[in-house]
């Protein structure tokens, strides 16, 4: 059985997250993306601030995706993510939840087994 379009959606653009390939994945996410992200209070508001918010960063994170699974407006991502900053290490699953709408990433929210270690490791 072939993978649901949804899925290679999603594939493409963690793949693309994971190799800092933000070029491909600002192809695959709507200009008026909402995306909410682990410790953020506001979700980011559409693509520019998105790229915004990834220019500038002292960290290095790395998922490998376990598991996608899409239906013809969603896909939820299980990932086993690092992250690398100042010397320091953490690792973490989480489960990612996006809505699609004509190919593109419109919505994406995360969750993670340690929101709180998330949290304090990137203050």
């Amino acid at each position: 059985m072939a993978e649901h379009p949804n899925a290679t959606i999603i594939r493409r653009a963690l793949d693309g997250f994971s190799s800092n390939d933000t070029a491909a994945l600002e192809q695959l996410v709507a200009e008026d993306v909402v995306w909410h992200a682990i410790g953020l209070a506001e979700p980011i508001h559409g693509k520019a601030a998105l790229r915004s918010s990834m220019g500038d960063v002292d960290y290095e994170i790395t998922a490998t995706t376990h598991d996608v699974l899409a239906s013809d407006d969603h896909a939820v991502a299980l990932t086993n993510a690092k992250a690398t900053r100042g010397g320091r290490t953490l690792e973490y699953r989480t489960a990612e939840i996006f809505h699609i709408r004509d190919g593109k990433i419109t919505e994406r929210w995360a969750f993670s087994d340690d929101t709180a270690a998330i949290i304090e490791f990137f203050a």
